[in-house]
């Protein structure tokens, strides 16, 4: 029987994941926008319409508010993997669980669309991701994720996602493939859906990598 608690925690929990989204994508679009230098704490709280001490109790620095939009962005997907029909192949579910997370709206404003309001984006979005102080909070944040969605792909498959080594291993795929993708829309010449991407990325991983 649930304890009646259950429900008020739900809720919490969801608004502080709200909570921290909002930080995390306004930290994200100030950078973007302004440059990482030229962005302060106290920016990101006005932005969010919060106070800079919220701000603090969720997120020590701007790095690790950015880093989280990666994680939240891969706890949506290991939440879709679950809402998946049981009776449909595991591939086929990522691969709708991915699409509906990145090719989102905010994908596409990070793999740009053509106008020159897209284009800065994109450049901006690239040197954000290079700046030195991120690259530490974003492998935190990648191991976190990956242990989630190996949690989602182990209750798929029957499989232990502490013991087995198959949930980890499509987790650590999962996240790889994404990021390729996301990668390759950031430095082509001109702007490239992540959509498209996406699904060449994952139907050759489905594959097996065969060669070209």
């Amino acid at each position: 029987m649930p304890h009646e608690d259950d429900a008020p925690l739900g809720l919490r929990e969801r608004k502080k994941r709200a909570t921290r989204v909002a930080l995390s994508q306004a930290t994200i679009g100030l950078c973007i926008q302004r440059g990482w230098d030229n962005v302060t704490v106290e920016d990101i709280a006005a932005a969010a319409n919060v106070s800079v001490r919220t701000f603090r109790n969720y997120f020590s620095s701007k790095a690790e508010a950015i880093a989280a939009g990666h994680l939240e962005r891969m706890l949506r997907i290991a939440d879709e993997l679950r809402d998946r029909p049981d009776a449909e192949p595991l591939w086929d579910s990522i691969v709708h669980a991915v699409q509906s997370q990145f090719a989102a709206g905010d994908a596409a404003a990070a793999a740009g669309g053509g106008s020159a309001h897209d284009r800065r984006w994109q450049d901006g979005l690239r040197l954000m991701l290079a700046e030195p102080a991120l690259q530490g909070e974003v492998v935190k944040a990648n191991a976190a994720a990956q242990d989630e969605l190996a949690k989602a792909i182990a209750e798929r498959t029957g499989t232990d996602a502490t013991r087995d080594l198959y949930p980890k291993l499509v987790a650590a795929v999962v996240s790889a493939g994404s990021a390729v993708a996301v990668e390759h829309c950031l430095r082509a010449d001109s702007p490239t859906p992540l959509g498209p991407v996406l699904t060449e990325v994952f139907e050759q991983l489905a594959r097996g990598l065969p060669v070209p």
